[in-house]
């Protein structure tokens, strides 16, 4: 990668920064915003866990003393949700606690107190590596009997060892994509207007008909009960997620 490849690839990066902290993650922040990173901020772990749906960001400085979620349980279901790089920023410095974040899925670790030059350096690194993995597959969502390939945008089901490819419209994708991401959730229409339709859609009921087409394709390739209505909220993954 030529240097303002490289460059252009850190300007556009997202980091989400996981941290209770106000002091630490107001450093954190500045750093990155120094380093030519953008940031958003969540402040326990659940919180984490919705912006990484919604923003979508290149990369995770999570902490693991958290509330609501400690980050142990957000690195689980960030990894179970695909493979955004992510660097642990704990105060715990053990063998067996780093051990522990890497063989979870992090892909990095640094210890508090740090040196917020050194998470800048860290997070440059991180993207430089995970961006040429050679030969690295795109994050693939798999739920129920589906596969859903992310940076294809391609969608398949595999039923009975055969692996059919499914017809999906853009929106379609979208909206399989971000129910599957976290598939007990329910979402409401406006949530999933706002992601996954096109500037300009503006009517919740837009949505339903997207769905409804949705699983039609979904039911003509064998796979039934995705998506599912939940009365008067709105719609979840279901089937047998």
């Amino acid at each position: 990668m030529s240097g303002a490849v490289g460059n252009a690839m850190q300007d556009q990066a997202l980091v989400l920064i996981a941290e209770d902290d106000d002091e630490i993650a107001a450093i954190l922040a500045a750093y990155c915003a120094r380093g030519g990173f953008r940031t958003l901020r969540a402040e326990n772990g659940q919180r984490t866990l919705d912006l990484h749906l919604s923003a979508r960001p290149e990369l995770v400085l999570l902490d693991v003393q958290m509330p609501v979620l400690d980050g142990w349980m957000v690195l689980a279901e960030l990894r179970r949700r695909g493979e955004t790089p992510v660097i642990l920023v704990t105060a715990m410095d053990g063998d067996i606690d780093k051990l522990m974040g890497l063989r979870t899925g992090a892909d990095d670790y640094v210890v508090k107190p740090f040196n917020p030059a050194e998470v800048v350096a860290r997070e440059q690194a991180v993207l430089r590596r995970t961006s040429r993995r050679p030969g690295a597959a795109p994050d693939v969502i798999r739920a129920a009997q589906l596969a859903i390939d992310l940076g294809k945008h391609e969608a398949s089901a595999q039923l009975d060892g055969r692996e059919l490819a499914l017809p999906l419209t853009l929106t379609e994708f979208r909206l399989l994509a971000h129910l599957a991401r976290a598939p007990r959730k329910v979402f409401s229409r406006s949530e999933l207007l706002t992601h996954c339709l096109p500037e300009g859609d503006t009517l919740e009921r837009t949505v339903d008909s997207h769905i409804s087409k949705l699983r039609r394709k979904l039911e003509d390739a064998g796979v039934t009960g995705i998506p599912e209505n939940v009365r008067g909220v709105g719609y979840r993954f279901g089937g047998a997620a």
